[in-house]
């Protein structure tokens, strides 16, 4: 139901593409090469962990609470995996594999494939995932809706919260959940603040059909939304629609990184080198 990764020998995150719980895929337990977890744990550890949306957050995703009416962020529908195209395969020190997902509504009805091309590849300061998506409208039309649970989201480990002295920033430079939360930025990074802490830095590609607004919250979950206007206070209600027989794309990156003190706008620029 996963694939472990490992790089150098350490592992680094799982890849669950088969949850009972959970129904789309994850990243779950992401964490440097030293063992320092960036992600919240998966399973939240009570007492440990705040235990909240623990099947909405499992780590690094991509969700959405409304595609035609379903509600795949909130698990009511089920993006139900298929079969992998392409195995995982090291190449040129990176690690590639692509899925294929069926989109169900939330009675089974099938609603649209998902293609899915991962690409995670070592960084001097951590790890970068590239999350690429396309949605297949081989048996309708299918129409994104407007919320703000639409998008490529995270949830940073504990310690890293605002809440416990993180800090969340953007690529415009503004600082703090409260000050991003609803405004575009290419990348928004939420780190600890100490020395030695880590961090994840998401980025929105930017050759998506629109820029990203930023759903930001203290208690360590941030997601960039391309499809909530209207619910992230920017204007008249969104709806973005893939005729039937299209094909809509989208791609993200995913950071994950061991310290606040590193460039966020070179590793953008090298997030969209892996796009080329």
């Amino acid at each position: 139901d996963r694939v472990r990764i490992s790089l150098g020998g350490q592992p680094i995150v799982d890849f669950v593409f088969r949850d009972e719980e959970i129904q789309r895929p994850y990243f779950a337990n992401a964490r440097l090469t030293n063992g320092m977890q960036v992600t919240r744990n998966h399973p939240p550890i009570k007492d440990v962990d705040a235990v909240d949306h623990d099947t909405m957050h499992p780590g690094i995703w991509l969700g959405f609470g409304d595609i035609s009416g379903q509600d795949f962020w909130r698990n009511k529908a089920t993006m139900e995996h298929l079969r992998f195209v392409l195995a995982p395969t090291t190449s040129d020190g990176r690690l590639r594999f692509v899925t294929e997902c069926r989109l169900k509504t939330n009675s089974g009805e099938p609603l649209c494939l998902l293609t899915n091309d991962f690409t995670l590849s070592a960084r001097p300061n951590g790890w970068l995932l590239v999350w690429s998506a396309e949605f297949h409208a081989d048996q309708r039309e299918i129409v994104f809706g407007d919320q703000e649970e639409m998008g490529f989201g995270a949830r940073v480990a504990t310690s890293f919260t605002e809440k416990n002295g993180g800090m969340i920033r953007s690529s415009t430079g503004r600082k703090s959940a409260k000050a991003t939360w609803g405004h575009p930025a290419q990348w928004c990074d939420y780190s600890g603040t100490e020395p030695q802490s880590g961090g994840i830095l998401l980025m929105a590609s930017d050759k998506n059909f629109r820029e990203s607004w930023w759903h930001n919250r203290d208690y360590g979950v941030f997601v960039a939304n391309p499809f909530g206007r209207e619910a992230m206070k920017q204007g008249a209600r969104s709806a973005f629609t893939v005729a039937k027989g299209d094909t809509f794309r989208l791609s993200f990156g995913a950071l994950v990184h061991d310290g606040f003190d590193y460039n966020p706008d070179s590793e953008y620029e090298k997030f969209l080198e892996r796009l080329k």
